[in-house]
């Protein structure tokens, strides 16, 4: 199973080495719409290679859908956490519970009952 995940990584790492070198042309990427420049006194347009472009928005989007996923999921951790409380809360009510059913006996009958 190692050697199926070494060549998918492999295979992924020759497909992005290969569009990186397909897409080295300069291209110019606009930040900022030709009027909101003005604003803030900075040239609104970047000259990067194309590939950057594919990759970095590759990543942004991987980015967005994690932390999307993250917050989803918010709902399900909580409850999840809170049943855990429940449950840890439950456990101590029945070791007291257990304790007081055999206090006063012989430890080794206590020990046997609560084996059981």
């Amino acid at each position: 199973m190692r050697y199926v995940r070494y060549l998918c990584i492999a295979i992924f790492a020759v497909a992005l080495v290969s569009i990186a070198l397909a897409n080295r042309g300069m291209v110019s990427l606009q930040v900022l719409p030709s009027e909101l420049s003005g604003l803030f006194a900075m040239n609104p347009s970047i000259q990067m290679p194309l590939f950057v472009v594919i990759l970095g928005s590759i990543l942004a989007g991987l980015l967005v859908g994690f932390v999307w996923e993250w917050v989803r999921e918010y709902g399900e951790r909580a409850e999840a956490a809170k049943q855990a409380r429940e449950m840890r809360r439950l456990q101590r009510e029945l070791d007291k519970l257990r304790a007081q059913k055999h206090e006063g006996k012989d430890e080794v009958l206590a020990l046997l009952d609560q084996a059981s």
